[in-house]
């Protein structure tokens, strides 16, 4: 189920990149450099993404399950633009700007529950959950509320483009954007086999801040070639059984594993990784894994300075019934681990970028990390 708002209209958008198969260089052919140091330690250059890259795109802001009943806000962070994400009484979801328009204060800065109207903490100006302004106190005067100079039609919360598809929130603030239902299409294809009207949030890990850029947690998803030295604590994952995709703006890999083992997970999902998995990812920061048989797990990467991510992981039960609480429990473990042998070794791709070595990008594997290279193409054709 998809729900799309777009206050951004008669605006042309460019088609998504066509998709295309993976092909891998020949041996002796000349092999490609990464991004420069500055795309992952200069703020000059995090300005610069957040000025042309994120909004220009479809950006993953949050997940609709925390905004379950009328009312429900939540403040998030797009290319450094507060928003709020809001159900409304018809159970829509919006996205505005988190800013008053009296005097630009922040309205919300937690997630809760603000009732029928969204009201400024500084002077108490109101807004509907539809984003209309409702109230404007004493603003005249003394008991005096209305002004002929005020607009009120035309004074409500600046709204944002946004979409929902399934349980996910996606952001577009410039509102030129390709069709949301083509920028979804290749993941939507790769789940189309799964009752996604039956999937349920089974637990939120809150993985707090990473010293490290975003791009680094979205290069380690894209490539397998790191699983079986990083993950070797976690997962039997043999190289041998990895693939890599590239689909326009959809890449990642795949790995069906030759020794078929169900790792422990019965009707639960992996309690390790040691099963067929696909990782997905839709440029600039969607992240979806699919893991056999019944587990979907998603990851919001929040960009905070050219050093720095927020990054939470919601796990899916994708199969009927309920999950037992001690396989939650198993699972959330599992991937908490996971998730820190991958920060670790982003966090030390960080700190090399501060040696000189680095200054020409490093070289890219052409059979592992060409989904990794068509990722940061796709960075450097957005901020050019």
């Amino acid at each position: 189920m998809t729900q799309i708002s777009n206050p951004h209209l008669g605006r042309d958008v460019a088609p998504p990149a066509p998709a295309r198969s993976v092909g891998h260089s020949a041996v002796g052919d000349a092999l490609a450099h990464g991004l420069p140091p500055q795309a992952y330690a200069s703020e000059a250059f995090f300005a610069l993404e957040n000025e042309k890259l994120f909004p220009s795109a479809w950006v993953f802001a949050g997940f609709a399950h925390e905004l379950a009943a009328a009312g429900d806000v939540v403040p998030v962070t797009v290319a450094g633009q507060p928003l709020i994400l809001v159900r409304d009484r018809d159970g829509a979801i919006r996205a505005f700007h988190n800013v008053c328009r009296h005097r630009c204060a922040l309205l919300v800065d937690a997630p809760g529950n603000v009732g029928r109207v969204i009201t400024c903490p500084y002077h108490a100006w109101a807004y509907g959950l539809d984003g209309a302004l409702r109230a404007t106190p004493h603003f005249a005067g003394p008991d005096s509320h209305d002004h002929p100079g005020l607009d009120r039609r035309r004074m409500g919360l600046k709204p944002v483009r946004s979409a929902v598809w399934q349980d996910w929130i996606f952001i577009n603030l410039s509102g030129t954007a390709a069709d949301f239902e083509d920028f979804i299409a290749p993941v939507a294809r790769r789940l189309e086999d799964l009752n996604l009207a039956q999937m349920t949030p089974v637990a939120t890990l809150d993985l707090g801040e990473v010293k490290t850029n975003w791009k680094f947690l979205m290069e380690n998803f894209i490539e397998p070639y790191h699983v079986q030295f990083v993950h070797k604590t976690t997962t039997e994952q043999p190289l041998t059984d990895h693939s890599t995709f590239i689909d326009g703006h959809c890449l990642g890999s795949t790995v069906e594993i030759s020794a078929k083992d169900d790792g422990g997970a019965g009707q639960g999902g992996p309690l390790t990784l040691a099963v067929d998995s696909w990782y997905l990812t839709l440029f600039p920061n969607f992240v979806l894994g699919r893991y056999h048989p019944n587990e979907i797990g998603v990851h919001l990467n929040v960009p905070l300075a050219a050093d720095r991510t927020r990054q939470r992981r919601v796990i899916y039960h994708t199969g009927e019934g309920a999950l037992a609480a001690e396989t939650v429990d198993g699972l959330a473990q599992l991937w908490r681990k996971v998730h820190e042998e991958d920060h670790e070794v982003c966090e030390r791709l960080q700190r090399g970028r501060a040696s000189e070595v680095a200054g020409d990008g490093g070289v890219l594997s052409p059979h592992w990390e060409d989904s990794l290279q068509r990722f940061q193409e796709l960075v450097r054709s957005s901020v050019e």
